[in-house]
């Protein structure tokens, strides 16, 4: 869009909204004409503005997605449907959060520039208050669905688009999240755009059917309709009640079925609604119910129905914060003991959770830590070092094998370590390691809960909890292409950054536990200066050097005893640093005057760079720069 084209735009946006001149087009429609009125009146937006949409950067781009991890997982199929059915070139799906944040999206890979020049990618902002009248933005105002069309947006940067944007609703009636199909294409024929809004209006509400759908297993569930036939299908009315047949949720479509609001509905018991009798209503709950029956409310309209009967299952009881002896590993820094709360807590709710960290911090242990501290430590915990197994072997190793499925397979087959976590949990070290079409499988394999071993001939099923390790940089691998990115969402639920040695406040408990466990019940003493030596070191290897110098250390001692000079033989000191190089020096000092210079604004500093900003995020950490808290 040109600067001129732009400012033609603003000059008729103003020109409307004050009066000054009649406008049968955008603001025909009272939702943008209301829209335009909040950006100037309430939000003080200029329409002629070219600044390009606020993104969340990671890792807050994370914060906004864990929370909706559930209702991605239900969407992403049908983002993948609606953007086949309207013919892929030209289009982004985008999913959002209640605040406008884009937390997913789907588009042709090729197209990813354009799309990215008009703000429609991972983490762009498109609240109406920052980018004025827009379909994300406008839809979570109106609570509806919203067609925005190229000049119908209030900033004139954005007329070059044409959005599509629904609301999807929880089973309590809360805004959720948009769906938003976005096109980049000229000005659509009026059949193209009523096709993109009825797609998209009918991907949102099957969305929220399949949401609604698996929200609390524990109560209740009646689907109903006028019509038997179309009982199960997107018309459906979906009524949710607990054990004392109070009304805990219910979909919109029920609500219009009924022609009730849904405050006169939810918290109400079922007997006030309905006259068919309670007792004859639960006796047709079924865990898996197949045939409709009729029945009556007390305004007499008859429906016909279905009652799944609410899943009985032993309650989720939350761990306490384990002791640290119960765990068996050290976990005295205060860093760590928040971290392994917070994963222990989310893995109970299966949630993956990423440990990230050099090597030798002890991601293993860690991960070894949450199982025996969990729910499942009575039940297996599988470990697979992905980076440790050939590429040939690996699928075979996470996945089975049928026996007889190729040369030199075992007579009799092998269980996959995905089928022998079963009801445990999986750890899988070094992910980033893992080949790029295994990947692929893994993602299936946890998205369906079910795994197919090599030459079997159905699936089986899989419960798991997953915890997953790496000491790469996981972004930087999904921007470069090693890693997809839609794996990299599955296994990231939930971060934890373990601290290397030389950071943790707990070195010398550490370093007490470790010798303890290393000694094996012998007494082993330090003589003066052993203990601040080992302390001192800077331990590149991590708590992995650290143990098997201990070991070390405990076979020479004499008598019980481990000597400075013992420790001097396997810890040479270091030489002095080298002078730092004068390109390094000059590279950081730039990259320090210019990001100060732009505030901290990333995708700014990477644009005057002409550097993507993963490259941007890479030469930072290289150089120590951090935002200060």
């Amino acid at each position: 869009m040109t600067p001129t084209l732009i400012s033609a735009h603003a000059q008729q946006v103003l020109q409307a909204v004050q009066g000054i001149q009649a406008c049968p087009g955008p603001v025909a429609d009272v939702a943008i004409a209301r829209s335009w009125r909040r950006c100037l009146d309430q939000h003080g937006l200029d329409p002629a503005s070219r600044r390009a949409p606020d993104v969340v950067e990671q890792p807050r781009l994370q914060d906004h997605r864990a929370p909706l991890e559930h209702i991605i997982g239900v969407a992403r199929w049908q983002m993948n449907s609606l953007h086949q059915q309207v013919g892929r070139d030209g289009h982004v799906v985008l999913l959002t959060d209640a605040r406008g944040v884009a937390i997913d999206s789907v588009f042709n890979d090729a197209e990813r520039a354009e799309f990215q020049r008009s703000g429609l990618w991972l983490g762009s902002v498109w609240r109406e208050e920052s980018e004025g009248t827009n379909g994300v933005g406008t839809c979570l105002v109106e609570r509806r669905h919203v067609t925005i069309r190229r000049d119908e947006h209030f900033r004139g940067k954005h007329v070059g688009l044409t959005c599509s944007a629904s609301p999807i609703f929880d089973a309590k009636g809360d805004l959720l999240a948009v769906l938003n199909l976005s096109s980049v294409r000229e000005e659509q024929s009026l059949q193209q755009h009523f096709q993109a809004m009825a797609l998209t209006n009918l991907s949102a509400r099957l969305i929220e059917s399949c949401f609604f759908l698996g929200d609390a297993p524990d109560r209740y569930l009646l689907r109903f309709h006028p019509q038997a036939g179309f009982v199960g299908l997107l018309g459906e009315g979906l009524l949710g009640f607990d054990d004392q047949a109070r009304v805990c949720s219910v979909n919109q479509a029920a609500l219009d079925l009924l022609g009730l609001s849904r405050g006169s509905v939810v918290g109400q018991s079922l007997t006030t609604l309905l006259d068919t009798p309670l007792e004859r209503l639960l006796s047709q709950a079924s865990a898996q119910p197949s045939v409709c029956w009729p029945l009556r409310w007390l305004d007499g309209r008859l429906f016909y129905g279905q009652l799944r009967a609410p899943l009985r299952s032993a309650p989720l009881v939350v761990p306490a914060m384990p002791k640290i002896n119960d765990v068996r590993v050290c976990l005295e820094d205060p860093r760590l003991q928040r971290g392994f709360g917070r994963a222990l807590r989310v893995l109970e709710r299966d949630v993956p959770v990423l440990l990230q960290g050099e090597t030798g911090t002890g991601k293993e242990a860690f991960a070894a830590a949450l199982h025996r501290a969990s729910s499942r430590s009575s039940q297996p915990f599988i470990a697979i070092n992905c980076a440790a197994i050939p590429e040939s072997l690996i699928e075979s190793e996470l996945f089975g094998y049928r026996g007889g499925s190729f040369t030199g397979a075992r007579k009799d087959g092998m269980v996959g370590k995905l089928e022998q976590a079963h009801g445990g949990i999986l750890f899988l070290d070094e992910i980033a390691d893992m080949p790029l079409a295994l990947q692929t499988r893994l993602l299936r394999g946890l998205e369906e809960r079910q795994v197919m071993p090599l030459g079997g001939a159905s699936p089986r099923p899989l419960d798991i909890r997953l915890v997953s390790a790496t000491h790469q940089d996981l972004n930087a691998y999904v921007a470069d292409g090693r890693f997809r990115e839609d794996l990299f969402y599955r296994v990231g639920g939930f971060a934890v950054q373990l601290p290397p040695l030389r950071e943790r406040s707990d070195k010398s408990s550490l370093l007490e536990w470790l010798l303890r466990e290393e000694a094996k019940g012998i007494t082993i003493r330090f003589e003066p200066g052993v203990k601040d030596r080992l302390l001192s070191h800077p331990w590149p290897g991590n708590v992995r050097q650290l143990r098997t110098c201990l070991r070390t250390l405990v076979a020479l001692a004499w008598e019980g005893r481990i000597t400075l000079e013992d420790v001097e033989e396997l810890l040479p000191t270091a030489p002095a640093a080298c002078v730092e190089n004068p390109l390094n020096i000059s590279e950081r000092q730039t990259l320090l005057s210019l990001i100060e210079a732009e505030h901290w604004h990333i995708a700014r500093v990477a644009e005057r760079l002409g550097i993507s900003r993963n490259t941007l995020y890479r030469k930072l950490r290289h150089h120590g720069i951090a935002r200060p808290g």
